[in-house]
């Protein structure tokens, strides 16, 4: 089952729990899809809908910390409540350690010595992250890894 069409699903029993907050997260992550198919004039690929959740992911973390920075809880918990729906959607998030295997195999492979490298290295593990780690926690280890 393609993650469009478990978007679908999910929508659809949504609607039957009468559970307002996942249906409109749902038709928002939807609305998202579309307004990309339309910008790249085709159909997305699994990998381009997680890259879109991701985004959406990336905005409410953000948008929560906003929230709590200006004391209104109500609309912080609201963003993080949605953050959890969204994720449910992402493959599985990696561990630290996974990301640190991931930097050093990208090190080697690309011979990194210094700050200047870690475009490269940023590169091949951004590829292989993407939607399963927080973009932030990646290029810190990478900077720490690097430093």
């Amino acid at each position: 089952m393609s993650l469009q069409e478990k978007l679908t699903t999910s929508m659809k029993e949504a609607m039957k729990a009468k559970d307002t907050l996942r249906l409109s997260t749902i038709r928002l992550v939807k609305t998202a899809v579309k307004n990309k198919e339309i910008e790249v004039g085709n159909a997305l690929d699994d990998q381009a809908v997680i890259a879109v959740i991701s985004t959406l992911v990336k905005q409410r973390r953000e948008s929560a910390q906003v929230y709590r920075d200006s004391d209104r809880i109500d609309l912080a918990e609201k963003e993080e409540q949605e953050l959890l729906i969204l994720q449910d959607f992402l493959p599985a998030q990696l561990g630290e350690d996974e990301i640190k295997a991931l930097i050093e195999a990208a090190v080697l492979e690309t011979a990194a010595a210094s700050m200047r490298d870690m475009g490269k290295v940023m590169k091949i593990v951004s590829g292989k992250t993407v939607g399963r780690a927080d973009g932030r926690l990646v290029s810190e280890l990478v900077k720490a890894r690097l430093a």
